[in-house]
């Protein structure tokens, strides 16, 4: 049953949003340690003299082990409890930020990014999981959501972190020399791990993971503190009678998936945890000052577009909070994909228009004589196609490695820097206000309670991995497609989602999550 309209604010609302924000503190250090790198890669590309697919290995090597965690952060949430998974979330969040700044080469800063790829996957998870299982139902949204405000704050507070920082080094700090940036960039989120540590020791358990494992009374009590006493029992009442349906009332594992009575909730939840990764947002994020500088700006200009892309990003996530519990979770879903497809097609033809032409400066810029030497016949030679532009690089034997090709392209290519502005900013838009916080609130509110954690650890394991692919392929792509044809496949995929989630997307807003269960998971079937 549905708590009483404005029940939970008015009863333990202070409690509630505070609980949420705590919880949710996990999304602004998932954010902030996945788009911190976005700062970082240009350095090491330089300093280990990566490939296309080293560099892309350094940035998705963090989210194939978060693939891994998501698989079993559901199941091991069910055996420690949500809160549990979180406070180890945040050692590792800790542990990875100091194991980054100290890394003295190539292969152990992977190594200490995929231990943050571990926290990374167990706070994705069970974060929202937890917000939902403690929410009001006219509320759910909102503080769902929060956890995606989190993580775009994160987003935004990493491009604005390597931003001051860069400033810094440039300023003869004697802490923050140019070769020891990159360092300062990946370890100051040792902070805000610690603070995420601390604040855990003071958050109650979900309740009804506690009422999964026979915590009656301590769910009870947890219940009351946020819905008041008759809200409570209200509350406590629809969780038993729905735990009592299930024969063991027990966690129920991955095999349950399979029951014909979750298709249809299971085919929502793939198609929107597929769509949301596979219309390039990972690539935009982790790789925004690579784009921008890509399009000729400058290096400077390029890390402060990027910080307008974390600001943009918070900004539309708050529209999403405001309007998500009021207009509905379907509609700003529908509006959003439809913009993100307008968006990244208008990227496509605007990188289709830009012509490629290198003169003296920038062959002068080229530390190598030989190479310099190679260069000569392409001054003042035009070229009307990225992908044309790198094959005569290539013939000409100048190689990708130390990231020389990606700079001949940012000082040769005359594109419409605006348009580019434009489609980059309007597609964050579209996707905070959509994709981002709403895949996160159907995930949790989708499936029932007794197989809510499996189900999560399951479409978030696909949606991970689609990321880690979008992550690790998109240099490669850059390099091989160009971006023109690279956008262009992202905004296709917005357009296919777009038609799939609008014919079998339900709405979800005002119902508690034992009606949702009734309504789009009946187990009728023996």
């Amino acid at each position: 049953m549905s708590a009483v309209p404005g029940q939970g604010e008015s009863a333990g609302g202070a409690y509630i949003w505070l609980t949420s924000l705590s919880a949710a503190l996990g999304g602004f250090l998932m954010g902030f340690d996945a788009s911190v790198i976005s700062g970082v890669v240009g350095f090491i590309e330089d300093e280990f003299r990566l490939d296309e697919l080293q560099l892309g290995w350094a940035v998705a090597s963090l989210t194939l082990t978060s693939t891994l965690a998501m698989l079993g952060a559901g199941p091991l949430s069910n055996r420690i409890g949500r809160v549990g998974v979180l406070k180890a979330a945040a050692l590792l969040f800790l542990l990875s930020a100091i194991g980054c700044a100290l890394a003295p080469g190539y292969t152990l800063l992977v190594a200490a990014r995929m231990v943050g790829g571990f926290a990374v996957g167990a706070a994705l998870i069970v974060a929202p999981m937890y917000i939902a299982e403690v929410a009001p139902a006219e509320i759910r949204g909102r503080l769902v959501s929060l956890n995606q405000l989190n993580i775009v704050i994160g987003i935004s507070a990493a491009f604005f972190s390597n931003y001051l920082l860069l400033q810094l080094s440039q300023a003869d700090n004697p802490l923050i020399s140019p070769d020891s940036l990159w360092r300062w960039m990946l370890g100051v989120e040792a902070l805000p791990a610690l603070l995420y540590l601390i604040v855990l020791q003071r958050v109650p358990e979900s309740p009804r993971w506690l009422q999964l494992r026979g915590g009656d009374e301590a769910a009870l009590a947890t219940l009351i503190r946020i819905n008041g006493e008759e809200g409570g029992q209200r509350e406590h009442d629809a969780i038993k009678a729905s735990l009592a349906e299930e024969e063991s009332g027990a966690p129920a594992g991955f095999g349950e998936l399979l029951r014909p009575h979750l298709r249809l909730v299971l085919l929502i939840a793939l198609t929107i945890g597929v769509v949301q990764q596979a219309t390039g947002i990972n690539a935009v994020f982790f790789y925004a000052p690579m784009i921008f500088e890509q399009s000729g700006i400058g290096n400077d200009a390029a890390f402060l577009q990027a910080v307008l892309v974390g600001l943009v990003n918070l900004l539309f996530t708050v529209v999403a909070i405001l309007c998500i519990d009021r207009l509905g979770r379907k509609p700003l879903l529908i509006t959003g994909l439809t913009g993100i497809a307008a968006f990244m097609l208008l990227l496509s033809w605007t990188f289709g228009q830009a012509t490629y032409q290198l003169d003296e400066t920038a062959v002068a810029a080229v530390p190598e004589a030989e190479t310099r030497a190679a260069l000569a016949p392409f001054i003042d030679q035009s070229f009307d196609s990225e992908g044309d532009f790198r094959a005569a690089l290539g013939a000409a034997g100048i190689g990708e490695a130390g990231g020389l090709e990606s700079e001949l392209v940012a000082g040769a290519i005359t594109v419409d820097t605006v348009l580019v502005l434009t489609g980059i900013l309007g597609f964050v838009a579209c996707f905070a206000f959509s994709a981002g916080p709403i895949m996160w609130v159907l995930f949790s509110e989708l499936f029932p309670n007794y197989v809510r954690a499996a189900a999560i650890s399951f479409v978030g394991l696909v949606n991970s991995a689609m990321s880690f692919l979008v992550q690790m392929l998109f240099p490669w792509e850059l390099a091989t497609l160009g971006s023109s044809l690279t956008f262009l496949v992202y905004g296709l995929v917005a357009l296919v989602g777009l038609g799939i989630l609008g014919r079998i997307m339900p709405e979800t807003r005002g119902k508690s999550l034992e009606e949702l269960e009734l309504a789009l998971a009946p187990r009728s079937e023996p």
